[in-house]
């Protein structure tokens, strides 16, 4: 019995034309700052809210450094939806990016329930730690999404390089 492999063709994250808008456009450099800027950010947050949490202290600072990552957040969010107007045509849901602004939403919705929370006091202290928590899983696992598209658009650009002069045939870096 003979198996047939079938080999699948990924559609590549940028056309030709998509790739030369990213590498104009300025938001890119906006979004290449922001977005480790916002993971710091995070990183010190998440530690604040767990100590939090786990101490009973320490509100003021956690809830401070909630307030900076979402603003942040929300930075991130609106100059990213002008980087995919740039780059795609499209404020928001461009192909390549579809699933990534989806769960985009429902961090976003995560911290503006939190804000919401904040304000309006309908949550405990506790509890608000612990939304804030669920708004850092999400956005944890968004950070992991468009990690994922820009190591797929490097391999891209990659694949999409001529081999050099002289490169044995089937050559691969």
């Amino acid at each position: 019995m003979e198996s047939v492999h079938l080999k699948t063709t990924r559609q590549p994250l940028y056309t030709v034309e998509e790739r030369q808008r990213r590498d104009r456009s300025r938001w890119t450099l906006v979004q290449g700052i922001l977005a480790p800027v916002q993971f710091l950010v995070f990183a010190v947050s998440a530690v604040l809210v767990v100590r939090c949490l786990m101490t009973g202290e320490g509100y003021a600072a956690a809830t401070v450094s909630i307030l900076i990552k979402t603003l942040l957040l929300y930075t991130i969010m609106v100059t990213g939806a002008i980087w995919e107007k740039d780059v795609f045509g499209c404020y928001l849901f461009a192909r390549p990016f579809f699933w990534e602004d989806m769960v985009s939403m429902l961090v976003i919705a995560l911290h503006t329930a939190y804000l919401g929370a904040l304000v309006s006091g309908s949550l405990a202290a506790r509890e608000q730690m612990l939304l804030a928590l669920a708004a850092y899983a999400a956005y944890v696992v968004n950070a992991a999404q468009f990690v994922y598209k820009l190591r797929v658009a490097r391999l891209d650009q990659a694949s999409a390089r001529p081999p050099p002069a002289g490169a044995p045939l089937g050559y691969a870096e």
